[in-house]
């Protein structure tokens, strides 16, 4: 391994990303999130192109330890600079460990720690081991130093996990050489003494696996996927490092409406950067896919990441290795198609806005039952229910026109007793919907998806799950929410088995659900299924006319089918239907005025309520008596542009928006009480990156008005740099007398600026004569 202090590759496409929170006099930096971008390639004269090595993070720079070119094993280190953008030999002194690949190596302090992996001479069988050796390499020094032990020692292994957590090395699972692992061992990296412990581990234990990487994130790890014989899976697996405890997460993924995780795979990489979890390549099912999946913790949602335009997507591969510095991901080598090792280095940008709230902020306002303004008598029993007028009609044609209804019966009823119907909101009863045939508990769980979208269950482990999700199915048909629809029969097709099937084939029949009827019929005469079904006690209990129907399915096997129709494009999403009711759906159910430049634009108090507690707050203590809010954010009047754009946010969380109307609304999370800043990120970024001279003018207005001096600046510098195009803008004759000064100040600056240039240039240059 060489000692040279540092041997620099040429950087290739350098572009700074900077990540400042202002915006400076200089031209922006563009930070495109979910951009892949290709960053200096690894020349062959610093290091080999590898797979099966790793990669860790110290400071501004990514270090790469072993693996294998193709012929060899490697023990050198090498060293990736992302402010300079070059590759290099790290400065190294002592015994380094010996060539190795499908090793861990994790950053602790002030070192990285390299434990275990496979070594010896690939072209010879005579020495080829597994190892479970320590060393450690000190960054300020450059100093390796191996690890002595006393007492019992992990066994020797490659293709394990390894996690810092709580000053400690913990090591999990691998390959002995023999057999796959799922056992645990831990070492405090500080101290004295350097003694192993097996951790007892508790819970859901993932099967025992090799080839899978971990992920460190609030108090636990988190394995996914992975190498596991017959038992591989593509369950995520959380392990507490507190109470030492794993959990198979399930995502229920069908009730959410999300996308599926992603293939079971290995050799591929999981990072780890604010409230998510990335996943990239691998090996799934003998195909490289490079597709970048996302699991949010928070949601506990997985998803697939759209890469921004002008992308550079590395291409499939696996035994690459990653890691994270500041707000990217780098991912280096790997074996990529017909076993050909990579020397190539990707940069991720992240993504880092706060979560979209709006599924949870209308969930949590239907929970809290506030400024409930419709009741819904349910079932025989008569069970009241309170919900919001507005979320209701805005995702459902028929409980819209049942309220019409009610609306309509009710000013009859004003008009008998009053004359007239026009009552004051305060002496109005609540507005009450009879809705005699359906379930309670269903309309409930049919309500919950209104507001949220999702399929919640109050006991997610109830054994009428089945039943109840019929109901909901037969509740979606009649109100007419073909997604919902969608979910049921997928939650349904993933649920019916050989223990629930006669129950389900009867209250299908009983309740007229020809679709599930069908399948349940299918699911029983399957040739696997048939003879347990029909010789339990249920079946012999069974309706005579289903014992008959079942038969004859079973006799004509042309007829068989197993699989519900249903087209997962179908139907509407909660922030597709709100954009509707905003633009033209809701006005006739509009119950406050927002009056801004004297304008008057109708609104719906609850959903402003649930989305911001400054609304909330004033419609529970001091509501205007004429119904009537003037808009202000702070000190300052938007434009009705903006203010258009903050609307769209509210009813459904829309981000997109003129980098003017930005400007506006960067306060707006502040003042109105949003659950976030998320607002606040999307108006910082699109100011940093959509600046341009047709709509500078427009910022310089706005910045000028909102007191929002370096943006101001930053715009004065724009008009100057380009004003043969920016004065031909009709814009321009609208600058009110100050802002047309400022800018005739601005180009006198720069001229002063340019004459100190060329004097300074000149004076340079006649002192080098």
């Amino acid at each position: 391994m060489s000692t040279g202090r540092f041997v620099s590759s040429a950087s290739i496409g350098s572009t700074s990303t900077s990540s400042s929170t202002q915006i400076s006099a200089n031209v922006p930096i563009s930070n495109t999130a979910n951009k892949w971008k290709r960053e200096s390639d690894c020349d062959e004269f610093v290091g080999a192109r590898r797979s099966k090595h790793t990669v860790v993070a110290y400071k501004e720079a990514i270090y790469v330890f072993g693996g294998d070119n193709g012929k060899n094993m490697l023990n050198d280190l090498i060293r990736f600079g992302v402010k300079d953008k070059s590759w290099g030999r790290a400065f190294a002194t002592g015994t380094p460990p010996a060539p190795r690949y499908h090793h861990s190596a994790v950053v602790h302090g002030t070192s990285m720690f390299v434990f275990g992996g496979y070594t010896g001479d690939i072209h010879s069988n005579s020495n080829l081991t597994n190892k479970n050796d320590l060393f450690e390499y000190n960054f300020q020094n450059g100093q390796w130093t191996e690890w002595k032990f006393i007492g019992r020692t992990p066994v020797a292994r490659s293709a394990h996990g390894a996690a810092v957590y709580d000053g400690k090395l913990w090591i999990y699972a691998g390959y002995d050489g023999n057999a796959r692992l799922n056992d645990m061992w831990t070492i405090r990296l500080t101290g004295e003494t350097h003694q192993w412990e097996e951790v007892e581990q508790k819970g859901d234990r993932p099967p025992t696996c090799c080839n899978f990487p971990v992920a460190v994130a609030r108090g636990c790890m988190y394995v996914f996927s992975g190498q596991s014989g017959l038992q591989i899976t593509n369950t995520l697996f959380q392990f507490n490092f507190k109470d030492k405890t794993w959990r198979r997460i399930s995502t229920e993924h069908i009730l959410r409406g999300a996308p599926p995780p992603p293939a079971r795979r290995y050799g591929h990489t999981m990072v780890h950067h604010d409230r998510f979890l990335y996943v990239f390549g691998g090996a799934a099912d003998s195909t490289l896919p490079n597709d970048l999946h996302c699991y949010d913790l928070d949601s506990q949602i997985w998803s697939t990441v759209t890469p921004a335009p002008e992308s550079q997507i590395p291409s499939g591969r696996l035994f690459h290795a990653a890691a994270v510095i500041g707000d990217a991901m780098y991912i280096f080598g790997g074996t990529i198609d017909n076993n050909v090792r990579s020397g190539d280095t990707y940069r991720f940008q992240f993504s880092s806005y706060p979560k979209c709230t709006l599924h949870d902020d209308f969930g949590k306002f239907l929970q809290n039952r506030q400024f409930c303004d419709v009741q819904f008598i349910v079932g025989t029993e008569e069970v009241k229910i309170s919900a919001h007028i507005a979320m209701i009609v805005a995702r459902s044609q028929f409980l819209r026109s049942k309220i019409l209804a009610a609306r309509d019966a009710r000013n009859v009823h004003f008009e008998k007793l009053f004359g007239t119907t026009d009552v004051r909101l305060a002496e109005q009863p609540i507005l009450e919907v009879q809705l005699p045939d359906a379930q309670p508990e269903a309309f409930e769980i049919v309500l919950n998806y209104i507001y949220t979208d999702r399929i919640v269950f109050k006991d997610p482990f109830s054994h009428k799950l089945v039943l109840i999700m019929m109901d909901v199915y037969q509740l979606a048909v009649q109100f007419n929410i073909p997604r919902l629809e969608q979910l049921c029969v997928q939650y349904l097709e993933f649920k019916i088995s050989k223990s629930n099937v006669l129950d389900a084939l009867y209250n299908a029949d009983r309740m007229g659900l020809t679709l599930i009827k069908d399948y349940c019929l299918g699911f029983i005469v399957k040739e696997d299924h048939f003879y347990n079904i029909v010789m339990s006690a249920e079946f012999a209990a069974l309706d005579k006319p289903l014992i008959v129907e079942i038969i004859r399915k079973r006799l004509n096997p042309s007829k068989h089918t197993t699989d519900m129709k249903y087209d997962k494009t179908i139907g509407t999403t909660l922030e597709s239907d709100m954009a509707v009711f905003l633009k033209s759906g809701g006005k006739e159910f509009c119950d406050i005025n927002l009056v801004l430049e004297e304008k008057i634009i109708p609104a719906h108090k609850s959903i402003l309520a649930a989305r911001c507690t400054y609304f909330q707050a004033m419609f529970r203590s001091f509501m205007p008596a004429d119904n009537t809010v003037n808009i202000q954010i702070g000190d300052i009047s938007p434009s009705l542009e903006a203010f258009d754009s903050l609307l769209r946010y509210i009813y459904y969380g829309d981000t997109k928006m003129p980098p003017e109307d930005s400007l506006y609304l960067f306060q707006a999370p502040c003042f109105y009480g949003f659950a976030n800043n998320r607002l606040q990120a999307f108006c910082k970024h699109n100011l940093e990156n959509n600046i341009t001279y047709d709509n500078v003018l427009q910022i310089l207005e706005a910045s000028d008005k909102m007191n929002v001096l370096d943006i101001k600046n930053y715009a004065l510098k724009m008009v100057v740099h380009n004003f043969s195009q920016v004065a031909k803008l009709p814009k321009m004759q609208d600058l009110s007398r100050e802002l047309l000064l400022d800018v005739i100040m601005a180009i006198a600056d720069m001229k002063v600026e340019n004459k100190q240039r060329i004097h300074d240039t000149f004076i340079s240059q006649y002192n080098d004569i």
